[in-house]
Order: structure tokens, then sequence, then C-alpha cells
């Protein structure tokens, strides 16, 4: 299965049995839909708890908003906490790949820009 998120939190290295280490992050995925005979676009999001036995090295790149494609095989733990019934999916991911996020343009550039035009913005 290959799913694209962004991680919720930088991920971590857990060492596992002395000697074999695992690095564990979360990805979060929205989905968009607009339920029928309605005008409001209503969203969905949906958390992934993720493993990457392979390699460690890639702990280091796997940061908070980090928009990332992996695939892998899902697994789903059922249990229950104080007797509420929970579930929780997780990838146990066999490939990485780290999507570049586009940056900003530099400080002078963003001086350049007209009160005007700086006020026609929408954000």
């Amino acid at each position: 299965m290959e799913i694209i998120g962004r991680l919720t939190a930088d991920a971590t290295v857990a060492t596992i049995s002395g000697d074999r280490q695992v690095v564990n992050f979360n990805i979060a995925i929205n989905d968009y839909y607009r339920p029928k005979g309605s005008t409001e676009t209503k969203k969905l999001t949906t958390f992934i708890s993720c493993a990457y036995w392979i390699s460690t090295k890639v702990a280091d790149r796997l940061k908070k908003g980090a928009l990332v494609q992996l695939g892998g095989r899902l697994g789903v733990a059922a249990y229950s906490v104080a007797g509420e019934p929970r579930a929780k999916i997780t990838l146990h991911v066999n490939t990485v790949k780290i999507h570049p996020v586009k940056s900003a343009p530099p400080a002078a550039a963003s001086t350049a820009v007209s009160a005007s035009v700086a006020d026609d913005l929408p954000f």
C-alpha cells in the first residue's frame, strides 16, 4: 500500500530488545468531501502510526510538517481504554520518499511588494 501524508511531529528512534532500532512517527491524511444535499465541505483527518525498521538514518530528515510518500503494509490493533473500545492503524513502512518543501522567497524580495498589492492578498 502507498500513502501520502504530513508528519504530525518529529520522528523518534526507539531501541527494542537491546540492539534492534525502529523509527516511529505519525502522519495525518486529510480528506475533503461534501455530504449529499449540502453545500458545505467537510474535512476528515486520519492519523496513522508508522514504524520503519530498515535504517535509523532517515529519522534526522523526518521533521514535523514534512510531506512523505510511504509504502508498506497496514496493521490494525484493537484494544480498550477504561472500557472504551479503541483501534490503531499502523503502517509497517518499507519505502520512504520525502517530498521537497517550497522555500519562501528571500526577505529582500518580499519587501518589494507594494502596499496596495499586499492589501489585496486573501491571507
